[in-house]
């Protein structure tokens, strides 16, 4: 059986290489070691904590902001006196539904207008048809009223509740779309 001499040099460099490493672990942990003992933690005293001294209110003349009283009563004067503006702001429920209040406002396209008789009209795509409407159509899944239209976009006039439940008026506009399919 003869070995070549390439297969004989790559074994006694492997053979050379575990020595050397065995000979330099030694030196390696004895130096972690050594340095493990000279350092050594800082400790830093951190100063004791001020003593907290409370302050008394000292405006008692003045109206408290935390008073539990006024609050309350803030809130029953809302209740008895409800502001005259969310009377008349309130949907119309009793009409009947135009088709474009099934859809979310997002879902729909303004993809161009139209100019009859002096009327500007818009045209929308809401599920790949398009849609004729005019000033005073319902649009919107929010009782949303086309109240502007014009050549690039359409004003809408929502009602929504608020987090009180109020009814309130929101602005909405649809941007014309151009080139989209």
């Amino acid at each position: 059986m003869s070995i070549s001499w390439k297969s004989g040099a790559s074994v006694l460099l492997a053979f050379s290489l575990v020595a050397c490493a065995d000979a330099g672990d030694d030196e390696l942990r004895n130096w972690m070691v050594d340095q493990r003992n000279s350092m050594r933690p800082k400790k830093v005293l951190v100063s004791e904590p001020k003593a907290f001294k409370p302050q008394a209110y000292s405006d008692k003349d003045l109206l408290d902001p935390f008073n539990f009283r006024k609050l309350t009563s803030g809130f029953q004067n809302d209740a008895a006196n409800p502001i005259i503006n969310s009377a008349l702001i309130a949907p119309e429920l009793s009409r009947r539904k135009e088709p474009l209040e099934n859809f979310p406002l997002d879902t729909m396209g303004f993809v161009g207008s139209l100019k009859k008789t002096d009327k500007q009209a818009a045209l929308l795509r809401v599920d790949k048809l398009i849609y004729q409407v005019n000033v005073g159509s319902y649009i919107g899944q929010n009782y949303g009223k086309i109240t502007q239209i014009t050549e690039t976009e359409l004003s809408v006039r929502e009602i929504v509740q608020d987090a009180a439940g109020e009814w309130i008026e929101r602005q909405a506009v649809l941007q014309l779309q151009e080139g989209k399919k």
